[in-house]
This record gives structure tokens, sequence and C-alpha cells, in this order.
């Protein structure tokens, strides 16, 4: 069985479909149609819903944290111990919330559509936000698209939403839901099983070894951005699940002199701090990775475990020497991240191992990283670089440049590096370098970009790096090319 709030009402779930995503249950099992389906992908936020969760702060006190999730891409089953608020419960007493009223008054609703997700969105930015602020409004927003092109009044409906906010029912409720929560919070492993489809909620990483032993076919369920695609795009049917975003300690980010070490299962959204703080060109992409909602529910883990070629994190960290420590039972084996990849979707993990943590090693001063997409917001790469040198008086004694993008995995360019290492930093050498290039990889050509364009792409980003760390007051780093 599994529970949660949705917004005061306590729900025990146990023989739902675990295939069932919080989309369909709110519409199809509850007749809450506010919440609109539009792209079933995670794309145009139209089906964007708030999840609170306990969370202490630095100060030891315990609050709820809202966040704004794409509820087409949630299992229930990842509901255990949370709150669920859909846009049909803003409204209290026969008033608007502040935030629908907001829209109404700045003129931000046309067809409606896309409304719902418009409204909860600027929910979770109010409850996360003290002041008018319009970067974050509009990094809010970019998961949220307006075939009317209304954005002006929506961007104009975030700025009244969050100046001198009043206080709502949620505010007022606060500690009658944090006591609630804490009631609800989970004990055991728990389960929806419809029969023949399952999927089971560990609450510890040892509980998990366990599981996916005896399951080894399961899936495993992080933040499911990846994986809901199976079912919602390609009508496919998982049998078994196992959820991983109720183990606290693969959710954990330590932060060390020389390391960080980051749990599979934490949210990018949570990593961006630790890892901006340590190389400010990864905190960037991640402003650029998916839209707000998609990071707030997918994980490092998931976003190395699903060995996409185009995935943005991966080659940052093979150019900084991450390494993986992967579980099976009792074991643990550590990996470079780099031999994580074999081939397209072709991985290291043996049966019934799972990603454990992420250890990413700090000090890299000139690690730099570029995302080249159609758009700037919620796209993915065409092409994505990061180049990592060490100098020693002008000279290059090592090199790691690894791509995205380019091939089957996400791959170093070796034959680059080998003109690198020994060379001196100068135009000669990365014109040699660039040349390289065309050894290391062969590209495709998609609807993202052709093979000619991703290799010119690659190699001027190989000079933009050069010229950037020659003049970096120059820089206009992880930009996109249109």
């Amino acid at each position: 069985m599994i529970q949660f709030l949705l917004n005061q009402e306590l729900r025990s779930e146990h023989a739902l479909d675990p295939n069932l995503t919080v989309l369909n249950y709110l519409r199809e099992h509850l007749g809450k149609s506010g919440t609109k389906e539009g792209c079933a992908s995670g794309d145009c936020g139209a089906c964007t819903v708030v999840v609170g969760e306990l969370h202490t702060d630095d100060q030891g006190a315990e609050q709820i944290r809202y966040r704004s999730l794409n509820s087409c891409l949630t299992f229930v089953s990842s509901l255990h111990g949370k709150q669920l608020i859909s846009v049909e419960d803003l409204k209290h007493q026969g008033q608007l919330h502040s935030v629908q009223q907001a829209m109404v008054e700045c003129h931000g609703s046309q067809c409606g559509f896309c409304t719902p997700g418009f409204v909860m969105s600027l929910f979770a930015l109010q409850k996360n936000s003290d002041a008018p602020d319009s970067q974050k409004a509009h990094e809010a927003l970019a998961g949220n698209l307006c075939r009317c092109t209304g954005y002006r009044p929506i961007l104009a409906a975030a700025e009244q939403a969050c100046c001198n906010k009043p206080q709502d029912q949620f505010d007022s409720r606060e500690a009658q839901t944090i006591a609630r929560l804490k009631a609800i919070a989970p004990t055991q492993t728990g389960e929806l099983n419809s029969g023949d489809k399952r999927c089971l909620v560990p609450l510890t990483v040892a509980d998990l070894a366990d599981l996916y032993d005896a399951y080894p076919q399961a899936r495993l369920l992080a933040g499911g951005t990846d994986l809901a695609l199976e079912v919602t795009q390609f009508h496919r049917t998982l049998p078994v699940m196992i959820y991983v975003g109720n183990i606290e300690e693969m959710k954990r980010i330590d932060d060390f002199d020389d390391r960080l070490e980051i749990g599979a299962a934490a949210a990018l959204s949570d990593c961006y701090t630790a890892l901006h703080h340590a190389y400010p060109d990864f905190g960037e992409l991640l402003h650029r990775f998916a839209s707000l909602q998609i990071r707030n529910q997918g994980t490092l883990g998931g976003n190395i475990g699903n060995a996409s070629p185009i995935g943005d994190s991966p080659p940052l960290l093979i150019a900084l020497g991450a390494q993986i420590v992967l579980c099976k039972g009792n074991t643990r084996r550590t990996l470079a991240l780099e031999d994580y990849f074999i081939d397209y979707r072709v991985t290291a993990r043996q049966d019934s191992e799972f990603i454990e943590k992420i250890i990413v090693p700090k000090g890299h001063t000139l690690f730099r990283a570029y995302k080249v997409s159609k758009r700037l917001d919620d796209d993915i790469s065409a092409v994505c670089a990061a180049f990592n040198l060490k100098l020693d008086n002008g000279v290059i004694s090592d090199a790691r440049v690894a791509f995205g993008g380019m091939a089957a995995t996400p791959k170093r360019a070796k034959n680059c590096e080998a003109v690198l290492v020994g060379a001196t930093w100068n135009s000669a050498t990365v014109e040699k370098a660039c040349a390289a290039l065309a050894q290391d990889f062969t590209p495709l050509s998609d609807f993202r970009a052709s093979k000619e364009y991703r290799l010119l792409s690659a190699q001027n980003l190989l000079r933009k790096y050069f010229i950037e760390l020659q003049t970096p007051h120059i820089e206009t780093r992880v930009t996109a090319y249109v």
C-alpha cells in the first residue's frame, strides 16, 4: 500500500495499476479534469501539478517544500508519503487563489488550455520566492508553453503574484499538513499491485539491493522523466518497477574538500547548488537542462543510467574524471564513468546492479562546458562539449575532452587529447586538435543537426574554449546556437 495527501485528503492505494500516471489518476479516477494533457512527454507543461514534501532547512526547522512536476511523467507510486496539489485545490472558500487572481487581472489566459499548468507553476514560484524576480519567473515558466503567445501578461501575473504575496490556506494549514505528512511517513517498503503489474517502494539501499536481486527484470524508477515515456509515448507495459525516490541515502549530496558525492536519486534541482559552486559552467548547463519541472523530478543517476548519447551531464562528468559507485547485493565497485558506456544504450552494469552514487572530483579550474541546441530553454543538445585542461607554464600537461551527440555514447576525444597533451597552448595547437576531432567522431545526421554541422560545431567549441581562456572577460559559456 502507498499513502499520500490529495491536498488535505488522505489517500491509501494498493490495487492501482503501477503504470498509471498522476495525470490519468487525477482525470480518470478522481474526475479532476483541470489538469490537462498536452504532449504526454513533459514538453508543454499543461499537466503541471505541485508536490509537497517534508524538508528540514539549514536551521533545522521542518517545513514543506513545494515543487512543480509534470504529472504526465509521474507515476502514482512516487507520491508515497507526499502531498499532491492540483489546480482544483487552489480556490478556497469561493475565492480564487492570489496566483489565479493575478492571471485574471493581468489577462494571462487566452484559449485557457495551458492556463492550469501556468497557474501551478506560478503557485510553486510564489511558494519559493520572497520577492519578484524576472529571472526566477522565466525559469519557473520555461517548461510551460502558450500557443496563443500570451507570455507577457503571464510574466506580469508572476510579478503580481510574488509581490507582497498574501497568506493562503496552505500557509495557515502548514503545521497541520506537516503533522499529517509525518504521520504517513513511510516506515516499510510500499507497494502498488494490480495483479499483473507491481511497483515496490523501498526505503533503504539494502532493501533496494535485496528487491533488485529478487526481481532482476524490474525497471528502476527514479524521476521517471525518461522511463515514463515508454508508457505514455510507446504504449508499453512495465510489469515490475522499483521506485528509488524514497531512499534518503541515495538523495544525499556530500561536499568534501576534494570531491562531491551525489546520490543517484538526488534530483537535478537539488544538485545545482553544489555543482554550480564547484563548477559554474555545470550550474549554467543545469539551468538549460530541460525545464524546472523536469529538473525537480529527473536525477543525476537517471541521466547517466539511461545511457543516452545526448544526455547533458555525462560529457561534463567524463571530462571531470567522475566515477560511479555500483551496488549489487552487499558488494560495491567503483568505475570511471567513461568506462560505464559500452555502446548505444549498452552499459557495463551487471544484472541487479544499480548506480548508488556519483563521485565528482573538485579543483579543475580550467573546466568549461557548452551546449548547442535549437532552443535556449527546454531543449535537447545537438552537441554538448566539455573541456578540462591542465597547463604548466603554457604547456598542456593533461587534457580531458568529452562530447555528447557525436557518437553512440558520451565519449572522450582521444585523438584530440593526444594532440593537446605536451603541446604549447596556442592557436596552432588548437587547429591541429580540431582536425583530430574528425578522427575521433563520425556523427550521424538527424532532425536536430546534420553530421557536418555537428563536427564543425565541435571544432568551433574547442576554438571558443581557447579564445575564452585567453580573454576570460568575453566568456559567453553554455550558449545556444540557433
